[in-house]
């Protein structure tokens, strides 16, 4: 008896399961990168199989597997050196693609034809990814978990890193835009029925967002990349240590929830009523006020000496509206809270910061000695709901805590600086020559509206705030989308300065268009460090290696990239990114160096493999792929494309490193 065929609702069915690494690879190219590369890979997993979840097709996302790929995985001690050779086979253009044989398709990145129902599901997968465009900086608990282990995808070279960065910078709509063409291979007539199908706002503004992102430049292989395989990945521990550190403090904090509990009694059995800690938090009249002059005499000055100002400082309704919002926000309040930040009611009088109209809303800030809290509501009860951020500020000093934003509309952020701030003005620092704005501050300490760093449409600009104070040093703080700045600093990590200066100045010129990646990460300061400087070969000129290492408020999530500058490449485009860690100690006050490598290809097209170290480095070897070793800290070794290595070093006292990773 011959076997069955399926049915065609059957083959349609499993067909787009049967394209899992493809979509997986799509949803991981349009996801934003500012969560990091190991919970970018988990959400676009979650994307995918949130679209392939069964709905009684009898087929089930569990046959969708990442086997796929059509390429070996690179080694796991990869270091981000090279990129991989081969291409998959074509497949057939979609309606609206432009036919490979043209050279306008580009073949497909899973190595197979993609099934019949790949479309539909393309399409799906952009709706929810267009929809949620956080997704990626979803807490972790609504993602896929692997417990013990960290999984990263294989490091590429400077142009697929190059690539992730431009696309980093546009909008999510430019970004699938941008996707569609160099992925899936269609024309614009065909990527933009592809965006107006799955909700995009403005599919013609997509496309000319992405006409940034030149295939010229940016081919077809690179969207190929092991680079962006969210199938074939890397595995590494976590942290084990601070893992340790983390269950000893969630035990504790348990034991103190519960005791609390057992102390404040349940929700609407009085607790809020009385004279007690809760009741205090939400009377106007208990709120905590420094004198106006505390600060002069202050031992420390941060967030507890500032005054409480602000024209609504007496307004007792909005502050009981404020502090009620806090205690129990409801469903009418938007709560947003800076990662690692907690959002829940303050145990006792809140300290009061200020209280004015700002903009088109009444604010008010507060602190409790952890946390600053910023309440907002529309002046209007009809344009908007209130809305409630919250930012951790533990062991705040003079300069972390020289300012807080206090309102943010149209693009435009505004700030209430601390009475110790003597002058603020506005920066660019991809115009480091071109002197300060002087911005305008009221009675209140709120200056003028200063343009926020531009989001999905390019690099052209990266405004900074500089304040100084009765010291007379010049501090840039710039805008990370949370309610605390974060301070800019250069130079070693073992003694960084603020970033004043020319060497400074040309350095995060070149640096600040990778901030992006940073913003509602919790960060607190971000250090720039041109650890190495290094003679190309073939009389290439000099090119700078980099790192930058993004302190955050809570402590862990430290990011930490090595970064490498060829000559000649113009300001405003930022230096490629060849290692990234989250939570090492290179590159910081404990452990002030750091090696990495990168593949380079000289003008006459020989392709070398460079490593450099920054730090007390006696030698620096390349093993893997391309071998060779030379005295630190800088090597550069002949290699042919394609080839991956693996740097290491010496230190003075004998001791052996490795890379960054």
């Amino acid at each position: 008896m011959p076997p069955q065929r399926p049915s065609r609702r059957g083959a349609a069915a499993s067909a787009p399961v049967e394209d899992y690494p493809l979509l997986v690879r799509f949803a991981y190219l349009v996801l934003p990168s500012a969560a990091g590369r190991g919970r970018r890979v988990l959400a676009a997993h979650a994307l995918v199989q949130r679209v392939l979840a069964p709905s009684g097709s009898g087929e089930h996302p569990a046959r969708g597997t990442c086997d796929g790929g059509g390429r070996e995985g690179l080694p796991a001690g990869g270091a981000g050196l090279g990129r991989a050779a081969g291409l998959p086979r074509a497949r057939q253009p979609e309606p609206g693609g432009a036919d490979p044989e043209a050279g306008g398709a580009d073949p497909g990145p899973g190595g197979a034809d993609p099934g019949p129902g790949y479309a539909g599901a393309r399409e799906r997968l952009l709706r929810h990814a267009l929809r949620t465009p956080r997704f990626g900086t979803r807490p972790p608990w609504l993602l896929p978990r692997i417990w013990g282990l960290r999984v990263l995808p294989h490091p590429g070279g400077c142009a697929e890193l190059a690539l992730d960065q431009r696309l980093a910078a546009l909008s999510p709509q430019g970004r699938a835009a941008c996707v569609l063409r160099g992925l899936d291979g269609l024309d614009d007539a065909g990527a933009h029925r592809v965006l107006a199908a799955a909700g995009a706002g403005d599919p013609a503004a997509a496309l000319a967002e992405a006409d940034g992102v030149p295939l010229r430049e940016y081919g077809p292989e690179l969207f190929r990349s092991p680079e962006f395989d969210a199938c074939s990945l890397r595995v590494r521990p976590p942290d084990l240590a601070r893992r340790r550190r983390r269950l000893r403090t969630g035990a504790a904090a348990l034991a103190a929830a519960a005791v609390c509990g057992l102390l404040l009694g349940p929700p609407g059995s009085g607790g809020t009523a009385g004279g007690g800690a809760s009741g205090a938090a939400v009377d106007p009249a208990r709120l905590v006020r420094a004198a106006p002059a505390a600060w002069e005499t202050a031992a420390r000055r941060d967030f507890s000496v500032w005054p409480a100002r602000g024209a609504l400082v007496e307004d007792t309704a909005l502050l009981r509206r404020a502090l009620q919002a806090w205690a129990s926000p409801g469903e009418q309040v938007t709560v947003s809270a800076a990662p690692g930040t907690a959002s829940g009611p303050p145990s006792g009088p809140a300290r009061l910061l200020f209280a004015g109209e700002v903009g088109r809303a009444r604010v008010v800030l507060l602190h409790d000695g952890l946390r600053a809290v910023r309440y907002s509501e529309p002046l209007r009860e009809t344009s908007g709901a209130p809305a409630l951020d919250f930012a951790r500020t533990d062991a705040a000093d003079a300069v972390s805590a020289a300012a807080l934003v206090v309102g943010r509309a149209g693009g435009r952020v505004r700030y209430l600086t601390a009475p110790w701030v003597r002058e603020v003005s506005a920066g660019d620092l991809l115009a480091p020559g071109a002197p300060d704005r002087a911005l305008v501050r009221d009675d209140s300490g709120v200056t003028a509206p200063l343009r926020g760093a531009a989001r999905g449409r390019g690099c052209s600009a990266w405004p900074v705030l500089a304040v100084r104070d009765a010291e007379g040093g010049r501090r840039l703080l710039t805008d990370l989308g949370e309610l605390t700045p974060a301070r800019l600093t250069f130079g070693p990590p073992d003694a960084p300065a603020d970033a004043t200066g020319p060497e400074a100045g040309d350095l995060w010129a070149r640096t600040a268009c990778a901030l992006p990646g940073l913003r509602a990460h919790g960060v607190r300061e971000v250090n720039a460090w041109a650890y190495a400087r290094q003679r190309l070969p073939e009389a290439n000129g000099t090119a700078t290696w980099l790192c930058t290492r993004a302190e955050t408020w809570r402590g862990d999530g430290v990011r930490v990239s090595a970064r490498f500058q060829a000559p000649g490449t113009r300001t405003g485009v930022p230096a490629a990114v060849v290692a990234e860690a989250e939570d090492s100690p290179a590159c910081g006050a404990r452990t002030p160096r750091v090696l990495a490598g990168v593949m380079w290809r000289s003008r006459a097209g020989q392709w070398y493999a460079l490593a450099a170290g920054g730090g007390p480095f006696r030698s620096v070897a390349l093993s893997g792929g391309v071998r060779g070793e030379g005295p630190g800290p800088v090597l550069a070794v002949r290699a042919p494309e394609g080839v991956r290595a693996e740097p290491n070093g010496v230190l003075a006292d004998g001791t052996r490193v490795g890379a960054l990773r």
